[in-house]
């Protein structure tokens, strides 16, 4: 909470440095900041004081922190994650500022959009960190659980996603206000509901950091008070927010506000994941969770939807509707080429899943009609933003890439012994030591596997088992061969009793492009956010 509150009172101090004092919303925007300062400085003196004693007498070496949260990633990933959610708080300041001001005059959008691309670069760029940490550290071979502290990180994304379109639209004009002004708040809200999921302790997680009622109590408390008060001044200034400007079909605007429907659908079955096992729980006394076939079904098809409807956006204007014979040459090419890519996908490398071979199409599609334009800007100087190209890219990458991961990747359990072979997918597994390893506080088994693929080249992997000395907690620790296309991916578990150990082997495919994709995103936003902060200077 010292690092929350730090990144909250620092994100305020340079809103404060980098603004001009003729901004009319200044004044009041720092007000709602410190309001927000104020009710997390007193929920970490009231419920969470760290100037009390615990202990009458401390242990000699400590507690010893969670294992699996003694990684050098855990150092960068969650202050990214915070400066993403914390860094809202301005767009928020922002709206409520402009909400009670009633000046309808007031263009807060332009001042607010670089601050909010930066705050969603972050956040990107945190969820990415967080499920790389994951994929490596906790040893299931996997980069998203659907843990519900990881669904309350992407609510906050989904909606950050959607307002910064909004605001790109609002921004040019009257259209999309509301949507704007709805989607800031609930930004900011659903960033406090991490917090509060995280330290009320009602659910059980590696992330969770506290257990205590009174905490919980007291953040929703806070954040209920916080978006009463917003959603309230939301509707008694509703009427001032009305244009009598209306979206044209088939332009920018109206793709922008089909996708805030789609995003929107997709935060509340988010949402409904979460909480749905709470209430259950409440009502009946029992436990129950919600898993990936769930989520699954929900987000592939809405997600490959918005997508589509991103496509169809490319070439629309603002406020215009766009000439449908326009979009044909394009779509063409990029669809033919696309579809041939997904027959030879079917064809070669066997895929037969439907929603896969739609997310390979849609994703290539996206990305051959941006590289299209790109051409064109570079050819014919035509007018292109480069930075959105290179997200929404990336984004198609990202599609690529988890739908052939998801349908490529195989594992399998091998029960082996020392100086013993195993064939799995035509590579030779060779278990060719186990040794002792001592570390700073844990003692260590280390295996040594030496992998012999078809070509006759050979790597060798040396997954562990830990057992540290504080806790008495036994961990994992994965072994990773990491290639252009795939990763070798190792972990051991248990000795069985005759003496063979059980070792997990997986081929994960494609897995470094879903990282090298959120990359290219994360660098899209920061050149976006550097691009208009000078233009407004």
């Amino acid at each position: 909470m010292f690092l929350w509150i730090i990144f909250l009172t620092s994100w305020g101090a340079v809103y404060n440095l980098l603004t001009s004092n003729d901004q009319p919303l200044k004044a009041k925007t720092l007000g709602v900041i410190s309001i927000t300062s104020v009710g997390f400085l007193l929920f970490l003196l009231l419920t969470s004081n760290p100037f009390e004693t615990i202990l009458p007498v401390p242990p000699e070496n400590g507690a010893d922190i969670n294992p699996v949260l003694q990684d050098p990633l855990l150092a960068i990933h969650p202050p990214m994650l915070y400066m993403g959610y914390v860094g809202f708080v301005i767009a928020f300041g922002q709206a409520i500022a402009f909400l009670f001001e009633g000046n309808t005059n007031i263009r807060w959008e332009k001042q607010v959009r670089s601050w909010s691309v930066v705050s969603w670069s972050f956040l990107t760029l945190g969820i990415a960190l967080g499920s790389w940490w994951a994929y490596y550290e906790l040893g299931w071979g996997g980069y998203w659980f659907w843990d519900p502290v990881e669904n309350v990180a992407l609510m906050p994304w989904l909606a950050a996603t959607a307002f910064i379109h909004s605001l790109s639209a609002s921004s040019k004009s009257s259209i999309l206000r509301i949507w704007t002004l709805l989607l800031s708040i609930l930004v900011f809200s659903l960033s406090l509901f991490g917090a509060f999921i995280v330290r009320s302790g009602i659910i059980d997680s590696v992330h969770s950091f506290a257990n205590d009622p009174e905490r919980g109590l007291y953040l929703l408390a806070f954040i209920g008070l916080l978006v009463m008060i917003s959603l309230l001044l939301f509707s008694f200034r509703f009427n001032l927010l009305l244009s009598n400007k209306k979206i044209v079909s088939l332009s920018k605007e109206s793709f922008i506000s089909i996708n805030n429907i789609l995003f929107g659908t997709l935060i509340f079955s988010t949402m409904l994941g979460v909480m749905y096992p709470l209430i259950y729980e409440f009502l009946y006394d029992q436990k129950i969770s919600v898993g990936a076939p769930f989520y699954n079904a929900i987000f592939v098809p809405i997600t490959l939807l918005a997508c589509i409807f991103l496509y169809f956006s490319i070439d629309t204007k603002w406020q215009q509707s766009f000439n449908l014979k326009s979009l044909y040459r394009p779509s063409f090419l990029s669809i033919t080429v696309s579809g041939i890519i997904v027959f030879l996908a079917f064809y070669k490398l066997s895929i037969t899943n439907f929603w896969t071979l739609s997310s390979l199409l849609i994703g290539l599609i996206i990305i051959i009609r941006y590289l299209i334009v790109i051409y064109f800007y570079f050819a014919h100087k035509k007018f292109a933003n480069l930075y959105s190209v290179i997200a929404h890219c990336g984004l198609g990458l990202l599609i690529i890439s988890i739908a052939l991961n998801n349908n490529l990747s195989s594992e399998r359990a091998l029960n082996i012994k020392i100086n013993e072979t195993e064939i799995y997918k035509d590579h030779q597994v060779s278990f060719t030591n186990l040794k002792m390893v001592p570390g700073p506080n844990f003692d260590s088994v280390q295996a040594e596997f030496l992998i012999v693929n078809p070509n006759g080249k050979t790597y060798t992997l040396t997954p562990e088992k830990r057992k540290y000395f504080a806790r008495g907690q036994v961990t994992t620790e994965t072994a990773i061969r990491a290639f252009f296309l795939k990763d070798i991916y190792m972990t051991i578990g248990d000795q069985l009793d005759d003496g063979s150990w059980i070792v997990n082997i997986q081929f994960n495919m494609f897995i470094r492009w879903i990282w090298f994709s959120a990359i290219i995103m994360v660098a899209a936003g920061f050149l976006l956010a550097h691009s208009l902060s000078r233009s407004r200077s």
